[in-house]
């Protein structure tokens, strides 16, 4: 990769700078084909890594591959469900070869919006299934590559939904708290064996998810989708909602900073703070 600044103007390249700890090294990011994964995948390609690109649908990957090559970075497609065992040990038998010493579990759903009382045992489920048994199946598979290289990150993307009341979404806040909660303790294990382990919390995120949620909260409350939005923002101190790419730095700039361990980042605008 060129010596050329990062989109935030953080430098890139010369010796001795501070993505010497990041430029050369190998990442898998699953949901990786879209939203936030597609974003945090082209925020490590533009920082020198090498990205293996996970996820379930092979077009939406290949496309991300394919912008990753255009900013000249390389990515590799595998198809994988992390909620499925069998998948999850195919993708650590695919990727076998590689030299991979950071893992970015993105992939997730967002659930059902309604009531507690209206959740279905199975949406429930599927919520979990993809949040949290995700997280730990790919942690699991991928924690001995991590071990075979020496060293490692593991980056699991959180929610500040799970630590602010998020009205009728109750599975996927308990789902991001778990989230957390994996994080601190996978991160007391495996911190003496050389590898790091931190979540990121994201607030809202401008996107097809938060426009769902905004058409929906205004059909609930009988305002445009606008107003539901500029109430729903207003709540940050920032009073905006954040964009993709500042999901994508706030990655690379985690992998950077070599004494965090067991934390839990939040980027939200000032969401939390209020």
């Amino acid at each position: 990769m060129p010596d050329e600044p990062l989109p935030d103007g953080v430098p890139g390249g010369a010796p001795g700078g501070p993505l010497d700890g990041v430029r050369g090294r190998t990442a898998l990011v699953t949901g990786a084909g879209n939203g936030l994964g597609r974003a945090i995948a082209l925020a490590l390609g533009g920082a020198g890594v090498r990205v293996v690109l996970a996820g379930r649908t092979r077009a939406n990957l290949e496309e991300t591959a394919r912008l990753l090559a255009g900013q000249g970075a390389e990515g590799r497609a595998v198809e994988a469900d992390v909620a499925d065992p069998d998948s999850v040990a195919s993708l650590a038998e695919a990727i076998a070869g590689e030299d991979l010493s950071i893992v970015v579990n993105c992939a997730g759903v967002a659930g059902p919006v309604k009531p507690l009382t209206e959740v279905e045992p199975d949406e429930w489920d599927a919520v979990f299934a993809a949040n949290v048994r995700g997280t730990y199946l790919v942690c699991r598979a991928l924690i001995p590559a991590l071990l075979r290289h020496g060293s490692g990150d593991i980056i699991n993307i959180a929610s500040v939904s799970g630590k602010r009341p998020l009205a009728l979404r109750t599975p996927y806040t308990a789902s991001k708290m778990a989230v957390i909660g994996l994080t601190t303790t996978l991160g007391a294990e495996v911190g003496p064996l050389g590898i790091r382990v931190n979540s990121l919390s994201p607030g809202p995120v401008r996107g097809p998810r938060m426009e769902r949620n905004f058409r929906l909260e205004a059909a609930r409350l009988g305002i445009t989708e606008r107003e539901a939005e500029a109430a729903f923002a207003s709540r940050a101190a920032l009073g905006r909602l954040l964009e993709e790419d500042e999901v994508g730095r706030a990655v690379v700039a985690m992998l950077m900073m070599s004494g965090l361990h067991c934390a839990d980042i939040d980027l939200s605008a000032g969401m939390v703070a209020r």
